[in-house]
């Protein structure tokens, strides 16, 4: 394997399914900025970017089976090593920690060493080969008990340090100096506090992926039922107005920055804008870490209608119907969605964003979840005529956060400039339509913009091919091969060389 740039270092890793020996192994985030293994038969010619079999953090037959299947079915040879590269990246690079005996795993994201609920439950591609890859379903029950313990300690908080019996030092967070966060974190456990609802979906999306596939109630422990408490709890928190009849400021969390932080202030005391009472829920941050503009943010109250839905169904099968669980949850999922079509929509199109008091900002954001992404969060269908209006208005100028240059365009963000669209937007994209056109041209947006590295980045220039952030986001290289796995199943013909679809573990 070709290597240059790299910085080695040692890897000792001694848990099941996890490569256990001693091996020189390089630094992904350094090892992904350049070239490596043998390029591609195909006319992009992209390099193969998975790490020795010996510094992978987890391997998995049932993995390999699978790209096996699907690269040696598909027509074009670069979109196969697209795969090849990017399906295995979470187990490839970045499984912390992960002991069976104590039930516990630790996932980071990709160039930071923290574990975000959102990032772990979007990087969770493998659902349909937990009953094929016993150790795979014992990680995912392990990642799930982790963060069922995260979130009933500290249910705002959207990022974590290592589990004490790792052993693994907590990593200081430069963002974090100077924010002070109401109610008090811990430092040692809390990366970093940002309040984000779709990060609470995340959890319940991990949780419910996997009894689907497995039916094992045994993740409903303590840990779980505790971490579900406090979900509610902060769904009936965030639903409340600022202001009480009388004018009082109603807080239950909040988030300073400013005043030499790195973090940017957060006006109104760290509350953020007001918000009047519409059904929906607030939250603070965007799944992109930015702050909201209004509260009421559209893609991530439908991503926690729909999650409630599977919450209340999965607690159904395992408690009896009308349980506890499955009541609240059917409630509130049923208040969110109708607030969603009546407070959000106005024309046919639906706002990124709104406050309860008339304020809409139209716009999209490449994270998931996003407007974009409705269809593939499985809140309505790819044909449902107010996406499809909504979708218009997101992939034009009318969508400030849309850009387009010669090679490259999409949806980004303030996270990184307007003029840096994100891959991730291109593969939302996909996910919404059936137009066979409109796919093969995202998907080929995303395939030649790699700077010939044969991963995906987080966001990419409009101006210059070679100007990219993030070489190492396993969430974006998780998202592109999902819907790889989608394609196979959906339009086996535009990326096969037949018309037989492919569901693995299948």
């Amino acid at each position: 394997m070709k290597l240059r740039g790299i910085e080695w270092r040692s890897a000792v890793v001694t848990t099941m399914g996890v490569a256990s020996v001693v091996a020189q192994c390089p630094d992904y985030t350094t090892f992904a900025q350049f070239p490596q293994g043998n390029v591609s038969t195909g006319p992009l010619k992209l390099p193969f970017m998975r790490p020795a079999p010996a510094c992978r953090t987890f391997n998995s037959s049932a993995v390999e089976t699978v790209i096996h299947d699907i690269t040696s079915r598909m027509k074009d040879p670069d979109l196969a090593r697209l795969f090849e590269n990017t399906f295995p990246n979470t187990l490839d690079t970045t499984i912390k920690y992960f002991s069976p005996s104590e039930n516990l795993a630790f996932i980071i994201t990709g160039d930071i060493t923290a574990q975000w609920l959102r990032d772990t439950a979007n990087q969770a591609v493998y659902r349909s080969l937990l009953t094929t890859d016993k150790n795979l379903a014992t990680l995912m029950k392990a990642v799930i008990n982790n963060e069922a313990r995260y979130v009933s300690q500290f249910p705002y908080c959207g990022s974590f340090q290592p589990p004490p019996e790792s052993g693994l030092s907590p990593t200081h967070n430069d963002y974090a100096d100077g924010v002070t966060v109401n109610p008090p974190v811990n430092p040692q456990i809390v990366f970093e506090c940002k309040y984000e609802i779709d990060s609470l979906c995340g959890f319940i999306k991990l949780s419910r992926s996997y009894y689907e596939e497995t039916q094992d109630p045994s993740i409903l422990n303590g840990n779980w039922h505790s971490a579900i408490n406090q979900i509610f709890r902060v769904v009936s928190e965030q639903s409340q107005g600022s202001f009480d009849e009388n004018f009082n400021f109603i807080s239950f969390y909040n988030w300073t920055g400013g005043a030499g932080a790195l973090s940017p202030a957060v006006n109104n005391g760290g509350n953020g804008e007001p918000k009047a009472y519409t059904g929906l829920v607030g939250t603070h941050h965007r799944p992109s870490d930015d702050l909201s503009t209004f509260a009421f943010l559209t893609p991530a109250n439908a991503m926690l209608s729909v999650e409630l839905q599977h919450l209340a169904n999965m607690s159904d099968k395992v408690y009896g119907p009308n349980n506890n669980i499955s009541t609240l949850a059917r409630k509130y999922s049923a208040t969110i969605t109708n607030a969603i079509w009546s407070t959000t929509v106005v024309n046919n199109i639906f706002a990124y964003e709104t406050n309860g008091y008339g304020g809409r900002y139209v716009m999209d954001d490449a994270n998931v979840p996003s407007l974009l992404s409705l269809p593939y969060l499985g809140f309505l269908a790819k044909d449902h005529p107010t996406y499809v209006a909504t979708r218009k208005v997101l992939l034009s100028r009318l969508n400030p956060y849309y850009a387009a240059g010669k090679s490259f365009g999409g949806v980004g963000g303030p996270h990184v400039d307007a003029w840096h669209p994100w891959p991730m937007s291109q593969v939302s994209a996909i996910f919404g339509t059936d137009d066979d056109e409109e796919i093969l041209n995202s998907l080929y947006l995303i395939a030649n913009n790699t700077n010939g590295l044969g991963l995906i980045h987080e966001s990419q220039s409009i101006y210059s091919a070679t100007d990219y952030t993030r070489p190492w986001f396993a969430w974006a290289n998780s998202y592109f091969a999902e819907m790889i796995l989608d394609l196979a199943q959906r339009k086996p013909s535009l990326i096969f060389k037949n018309n037989v679809p492919y569901t693995p573990g299948k």
